[in-house]
């Protein structure tokens, strides 16, 4: 065992959520409790647990080491790496997110809310994003990308294009367009309901998490939306037309 993995597990849970909340994500998926039981050290939870020590300090290293910085330009992209792309990284994300969100922005809500009823708010506008995502995600990976990566695939786009049952891949992107507009709308009401995300000092754990991660949440939806709007539908429209000039 190294120093650094001995130096960690003399730390107490509540100090590593503090210091990076993306250890909460590790901590929840082993049924840690970081915020009334977030005094006990990282090795009594692991003796507790029965957790390979080795495994849980790799685990917590892998989540604040973040992905690392990339020169790549997605407008240099093929539609149909980039379409791979946004569901692998951006829809991956949001599936990961939705669930441990909806935990803790209700668990917030009902601990806190009578006395802060913008928390009820944000619970329920953040319950309309994830309805709204869902769909949206599912729709866009049962139609529209499918019929994006046969337009950029092996030349028969003339086919793709007389198989289709909506027109033209211009409607099915107003409506993604539409609906990212109305989750970006959301996102807003909940970062001036939050106070840009900012806790107030009595704010326990689990509320410092839960605004940490819905701004992490809304930086990542706003990168998913650059690539889909400004990137992807408009090499979608190019490719259609000109599948449609031959």
């Amino acid at each position: 065992m190294n120093a650094t993995t001995t130096n960690m597990l003399q730390r107490t849970v509540g100090e590593l959520v503090a210091e990076d909340y993306r250890t909460a994500t590790v901590f929840k998926r082993h049924g840690i409790d970081f915020c009334c039981g977030g005094g006990a050290t990282l090795e009594r939870v692991c003796a507790k647990k029965d957790l390979p020590v080795d495994d849980l300090v790799n685990a917590l290293e892998q989540a604040v080491r973040g992905k690392a910085s990339s020169n790549v330009r997605p407008d240099s992209w093929s539609a149909g790496f980039l379409a791979d792309f946004i569901v692998n990284e951006h829809h991956g994300y949001v599936r990961e997110s939705l669930p441990l969100l909806r935990e803790f922005t209700t668990k917030v809500a009902r601990v806190h809310g009578h006395h802060e009823p913008a928390l009820v708010e944000i619970a329920s506008l953040f319950e309309q994003i994830a309805d709204e995502m869902s769909l949206h995600m599912d729709k866009e990976e049962r139609v529209l990308f499918p019929y994006i990566k046969r337009l950029d695939g092996d030349g028969a786009v003339g086919d793709a294009v007389r198989s289709i049952p909506f027109g033209s891949v211009e409607h099915p992107i107003r409506m993604m367009e539409d609906e990212h507009e109305r989750v970006g709308s959301l996102m807003h009401q909940i970062r001036l309901l939050s106070n840009n995300y900012t806790p107030p000092e009595h704010a326990c754990a689990t509320y410092r998490v839960a605004f940490a991660k819905l701004e992490e949440f809304e930086d990542d939806l706003h990168r998913h939306v650059h690539l889909e709007n400004n990137i992807l539908f408009k090499k979608a429209l190019a490719l259609e037309g000109g599948a449609l000039s031959l």
